[in-house]
């Protein structure tokens, strides 16, 4: 079965710095993938590369059998491969459901002020698919609540809700996790397991422990370069994982007296 989304040699230098170094990468349909590795592993490039933020000096990306490696990230997004970011991109002085109904409106009437001004924006909450994902990612109760005032958890499960409604074939999650307590963690992966067996998950993450359980594949790199991929059991027996991304396990030096 051909991969949904694939990179070949990937490669992406800053001057004389290689941040990507020949990399090759697969995810197939409705897999959730987990990308990892320490600070400055070259993850964040490589999920600019895939989601056209940035463009490879040198290899291929596909996007079901199409080479999407110069195309733009609104190209991207138009196939169905779409980025949440790190940091929330909402709109702050709304309410919670005028943001995912602008979101809805964006994917599937397009982005024409003209046409946003004539349309009014109470008929836009009622869309059905706004409604089910208000309580799909539990956020009925928040519904009217300004975004500006929502934890950092509330306003995560609402970014994936609005990435959603744009129907991702191919879910790209940057550090989703990043800066949650722990009972907003739960929230938010227990919201994406949801979508398990439904949808294509990518998702770069700092922290094993917090994704562990959730993903199905880990690809781990250090310096630029995929070292290791598998389950996390596999991946975390091998040496070099355990040097570079635990930086355990390294020989020891025995003094001779």
């Amino acid at each position: 079965m051909m991969p949904v989304l694939s990179a070949s040699q990937v490669t992406k230098r800053f001057g004389a710095l290689v941040v990507v170094d020949h990399v090759d990468f697969q995810v197939d349909a409705n897999e959730i993938v987990g990308i990892l590795g320490s600070n400055g592993a070259g993850k964040t490039t490589f999920f600019n590369l895939l989601t056209g933020m940035f463009f490879c000096d040198e290899g291929v990306i596909q996007f079901k059998g199409e080479d999407i490696t110069r195309l733009a990230p609104t190209k991207r997004v138009s196939r169905g491969l779409i980025r949440s970011f790190q940091l929330t991109s909402t709109f702050d002085t709304l309410t919670v459901i005028d943001n995912l109904a602008l979101a809805w409106f964006r994917a599937h009437r397009g982005s024409s002020l003209k046409r946003l001004l004539c349309t009014r924006m109470a008929r836009l909450t009622r869309e059905p698919d706004v409604q089910e994902s208000l309580e799909a990612f539990d956020l009925g109760g928040i519904r009217s609540r300004m975004v500006q005032n929502l934890s950092l958890g509330e306003k995560r499960r609402l970014e994936i809700a609005m990435s959603m409604l744009a129907c991702p074939e191919v879910l790209l999650l940057d550090e989703p996790l990043a800066g949650l307590a722990e009972s907003e963690i739960r929230g938010v992966l227990s919201v994406l397991r949801q979508q398990m067996g439904r949808l294509t998950i990518v998702m770069v993450e700092h922290k094993i422990s917090h994704i562990e359980e959730f993903v199905q594949r880990v690809v781990i790199m250090h310096e630029g370069k995929v070292i290791s991929s598998g389950t996390y059991a596999e991946c975390m027996r091998q040496p070099e994982v355990r040097r570079s991304y635990w930086q355990i396990d390294t020989p020891q030096v025995e003094l001779i007296v």
